[in-house]
């Protein structure tokens, strides 16, 4: 299960109810801040979901308008010493203008090791944990050498209730472990092991995070089957010349993505302040049916109903 939280949802500049892009993805103990857009460090304060383990930030492109908050939030976490190291991720692009705004101006004058890390992402796996996998993939958006990511649980196989009862195995950790694939000895002194009680292998939970983008036809080898796509919706299709001058996404061309990706929820940001909500839903909703367009502060988590 991924839980992600909106902290900015506007474009290009901040509206009265709207920050600028930014998003939290957790799983368990791990946290992901995706683009850090200005004010993001008084959005997290906001949204309660603190800054602990808050450490590692996945940028999608180094557009102003969604790494100009970086500077105020190391500047904070310098202050508070609240972690020892900083990690920075993205495209060589996007971190040389990173570079600049952090040891420029923001680390300008500092004495020591620089706690900030900057880890420069090509295409492809990067982070692989026991449970789950982040992969990044190209995006195309106005020469901004852009990335798309991808969160993946690793398959499993689901414990199945109804046996663990027929073979009368107690409560505790013989449970637990049989979970994880161990087998076990029960106190009766019968082994149990793991096939007799978990289920066929099954494909994990995916979510897949796209920042700007006008080519909305490159990216279905990578969102195909997810679970969740968050994706940019700028415009409406009444201004589509502006979207395809702009290279962005009109509602209409995200909803028609997810649903030839066969994609399960849509969350559609990154919305102009010139649309009222309700027309950006409306429009996206003719064409996909799952769609949900994210406020600042929406907490939403990635699951199956079958979830054990």
């Amino acid at each position: 299960m991924f839980d992600i939280v909106f902290l900015g949802t506007s474009a290009s500049a901040p509206s009265v109810h709207r920050g600028l892009s930014s998003l939290l993805v957790q799983h368990d103990e791990f946290r992901f801040l995706i683009d850090c857009g200005e004010g993001t460090q008084r959005q997290i304060l906001r949204s309660g979901v603190g800054f602990k383990r808050l450490n590692q930030i996945l940028l999608t492109h180094g557009h102003l308008d969604h790494i100009l908050g970086l500077g105020g939030l190391v500047s904070t976490f310098l202050r508070w010493e609240v972690m020892e190291e900083i990690e920075i991720y993205g495209t060589q692009h996007t971190l040389s203008r990173v570079y600049d705004l952090i040891f420029g101006v923001v680390l300008r004058g500092y004495h020591g090791k620089p706690p900030v890390l900057l880890h420069e992402l090509e295409p492809g796996l990067f982070l692989e944990t026991e449970k789950f996998t982040i992969s990044a993939f190209p995006v195309a958006h106005r020469g901004s050498d852009s990335l798309g990511y991808v969160f993946e649980e690793k398959s499993r196989r689901p414990f199945l209730p109804e046996k663990a009862e027929a073979l009368k195995i107690p409560p505790g950790p013989w449970r637990k472990d049989l979970v994880v694939g161990k087998e076990v000895s029960l106190p009766d002194g019968r082994i149990i092991h793991p096939d007799q009680v978990l289920g066929e292998s099954r494909k994990g939970i995916s979510l897949v995070v796209v920042g700007d983008t006008g080519k909305p036809d490159k990216l279905l080898p990578y969102i195909e089957d997810a679970d969740a796509l968050v994706i940019e919706s700028t415009y409406t299709q009444e201004e589509r010349d502006l979207a395809d001058r702009f290279d962005h996404l009109t509602a209409a061309q995200a909803a028609e993505l997810a649903k030839q990706a066969g994609v399960r929820q849509l969350y559609l940001t990154h919305l102009s302040r010139r649309y009222r909500e309700k027309d950006v839903l409306e429009e996206a909703q003719t064409i996909f049916e799952n769609v949900c367009v994210a406020r600042d502060f929406d907490h939403f988590q990635v699951r199956r109903e079958d979830d054990n």
